[in-house]
């Protein structure tokens, strides 16, 4: 494209709205096991849910999906949602809570400028918790540009931020 616009470097995500088929089982998942605050709810129909008392980080309804079931596996639509924590020892926390709960992870990664946890609401929506490495911990090549990478996330090791 002609055109060289760039996004406003302060841009962020506002929100992710998630069609789910019970509101309850969806609420236990990500208010009771993950801990978001319950901001407000529209009786059994959806809920607006937050980190620390923002308007919603999540949004939860079932206007167009209640009993319904998750989407075929090579579809289309939202791969996962990440959830960013502030600390390696927050992403502990929750990794033990979940371990404790029965969640069962889809995968644990280090991608060199993060370190995340992979698994699925009830809903089977893609769920992505992780931290952010400091910027300036970031693996960079040659010419400076950042080099993320997969490699396997020792779960083990991220647990020791808890002793």
């Amino acid at each position: 494209m002609a055109d060289s616009y760039s996004i406003p470097t302060s841009t962020r995500i506002g929100h992710v709205h998630l069609k789910v088929s019970d509101l309850e089982r969806a609420l236990q998942f990500y208010h009771g096991i993950l801990g978001f605050e319950i901001i407000q709810r529209l009786g059994d129909a959806a809920a607006f849910i937050s980190a620390g008392g923002y308007h919603h980080h999540i949004g939860l309804n079932t206007w167009q999906s209640k009993g319904g079931s998750a989407p075929p596996q090579n579809s289309t639509g939202l791969f996962h949602t990440a959830i960013v924590y502030p600390t390696r020892k927050d992403l502990a926390q929750i990794l033990k809570r979940l371990l404790e709960n029965g969640i069962q992870l889809t995968g644990a990664a280090d991608h060199g400028v993060s370190e995340a946890l992979y698994l699925n609401d009830p809903d089977e929506n893609g769920v992505e918790l992780y931290w952010d490495r400091p910027r300036e911990d970031w693996p960079r090549d040659e010419a400076g540009e950042i080099e993320m990478y997969t490699r396997r996330l020792d779960l083990n090791n991220l647990l020791q931020e808890l002793s």
